[in-house]
C-alpha cells in the first residue's frame, strides 16, 4: 500500500505551468492519475516517467483542470501516447445554449457562441477530439464529482462554471460583462517590503481571472486517510467555494497534508483570511511545520512562487518546495528511487515583493 506524487517541470523563464502524476497502490491495485499536462515536451516527459518509474503504459484517470496552454497542452501527447481509461475536463462549448440569453448582441446565435468558444479554447478541443477518437470516456469535473475511488471535485459547481464563462476572454459581451477599471502603479523605486513571523504583508484584495477560478479543485483522500488538496490556478473565490463545499461534506480542508500552491505561487489567489481556513493560523515562531506544498515552477523563474506567498505558508505550519525546473516527488509505502534525494525547502524571506 502507497502512494507517489510527482510534480514534471514545465515551462522556461517566466512561463510556467503544472504536470502532476499520481500513483496510488491499495489491496493490490493500482491506479494513475495526471492532473494537467504542461507543454508538449512536460507531456512527453510525463509520458516517460510513467512508463519508467510507474511501469506502465496506462493512465487510469486524465484530469484537465482549466484550458491554459501551459496546463493543457501536454494531455494531447499523454492521450496519443498511453492507454487512457477516463478523460474529465470541461467542455466549455457545450453550455453555450446556457448564456445565450445573456448575451447582449443578439445576432449571436447558440451555434456561432459554441463555435467563438471552441476558437478561443482551442486545446480543449483537440484534446477532446483524440479522446474521442480511441474512444475515451470524457465526463466534465463538477463540485460532487468523484473520479476514481480516492479524488473528489471541490469546485467549480455548474452554476457558477456557467457564470464564470460569460467572462472568459474573447466572449461577447454580456450582462454581467463588468466595466474595465483604471489602474493605478506604484512610482516607488523600491520595490520590496520587510517581514517576519508576525509582520504579514500578504493583502487581501487578490484576483484573479475568471479563467483560472474555473480550475478544478481537486481532494484527494489517499491510503491511510492522507489528505490532498489539488488546486490549479484556482483563485480566492474558487478555493473559498471549495473549503465551504468540503465542510458541508463533514471534511475540514485543514487535515489535508499535502496542498498545491495555487498559480505557482501568485499573490493574487490567495490572501490572508483564505489561508486561515485553509491551512490553519499562524503558529508560533518555530513550530514544526505539519504540512507540505509543492509549486510548480521552472528553472528561470526568478519571481515565482512569491516570496510573501511562501512566508504565509511557512507561518502556518506548512514546508515549501518548489520544482525550479526539477522533478520532485512525495511518497508514502514506495521505496526510495535510485539516484534521487532529499530537495531543499524554502525558508521565511525578510525582504519580500511589495
Amino acid at each position: 500500500m502507497g502512494y507517489e506524487i510527482d510534480f514534471i517541470p514545465v515551462g522556461e523563464g517566466e512561463k510556467n505551468g503544472d504536470a502532476i502524476a499520481i500513483r496510488i497502490t491499495e489491496n493490490g491495485e493500482t491506479k494513475i492519475y495526471v492532473i494537467d499536462g504542461g507543454t508538449k515536451a512536460s507531456g512527453e516527459a510525463l509520458v516517460r516517467h510513467i512508463r519508467y518509474y510507474y511501469e506502465t503504459n496506462r493512465v487510469d484517470y486524465l484530469i484537465s483542470t482549466h484550458p491554459d496552454m501551459d496546463h493543457i497542452s501536454g494531455l494531447k501527447v499523454v492521450l496519443e501516447e498511453l492507454e487512457v481509461g477516463e478523460l474529465w475536463m470541461h467542455k466549455p462549448w457545450d453550455h453555450a445554449s446556457r448564456i445565450i440569453k445573456d448575451i447582449l448582441d443578439r445576432r449571436v446565435t447558440p451555434r456561432s457562441l459554441s463555435e467563438r468558444i471552441k476558437e478561443s479554447v482551442r486545446l480543449a478541443t483537440d484534446v477532446e477530439k483524440i479522446a474521442k477518437e480511441k474512444k475515451v470516456k470524457v465526463c466534465e469535473p463538477f463540485q460532487g464529482a468523484k473520479i476514481g475511488s480516492y479524488f473528489y471535485v471541490l469546485s467549480p459547481s455548474k452554476e457558477w462554471y456557467i457564470e464564470l464563462l460569460k467572462n472568459f476572454d474573447k466572449m461577447p459581451p454580456t450582462k454581467s460583462t463588468p466595466m474595465p477599471e483604471c489602474q493605478a502603479f506604484a512610482s516607488s523605486t523600491d520595490d520590496t517590503a520587510y517581514e517576519d513571523w508576525y509582520n504579514e504583508t500578504l493583502k487581501e484584495d487578490g484576483e484573479t481571472s475568471v479563467r483560472n477560478e474555473s480550475s478544478t479543485v481537486l481532494l484527494g483522500i489517499l491510503p491511510d486517510g492522507y489528505g490532498v488538496l489539488l488546486t490549479g490556478d484556482a483563485g480566492i473565490q474558487a478555493l473559498t467555494k471549495a473549503y465551504e463545499y468540503a465542510l458541508s461534506r463533514e471534511y475540514n480542508l485543514q487535515q489535508c497534508q499535502f496542498i498545491q500552491m495555487p498559480h505557482h505561487g501568485s499573490r493574487r489567489n490567495v490572501s490572508p483570511d483564505l489561508l486561515d481556513i485553509l491551512l490553519g493560523p499562524i503558529l508560533d515562531e518555530g513550530s514544526p511545520a505539519t504540512k507540505i506544498s509543492f509549486v510548480n515552477t521552472s528553472k528561470g523563474a526568478p519571481d515565482h512562487p512569491k516570496k510573501s506567498v511562501v512566508n504565509a505558508f511557512i507561518r502556518r505550519g506548512v514546508e515549501v518546495i518548489t520544482t525550479k525546473g526539477n522533478t520532485i516527488c512525495y511518497r508514502s509505502g514506495y521505496p526510495p528511487r535510485d539516484g534521487w534525494g532529499p530537495v531543499q525547502s524554502l525558508r521565511l524571506s525578510y525582504k519580500v515583493e511589495k
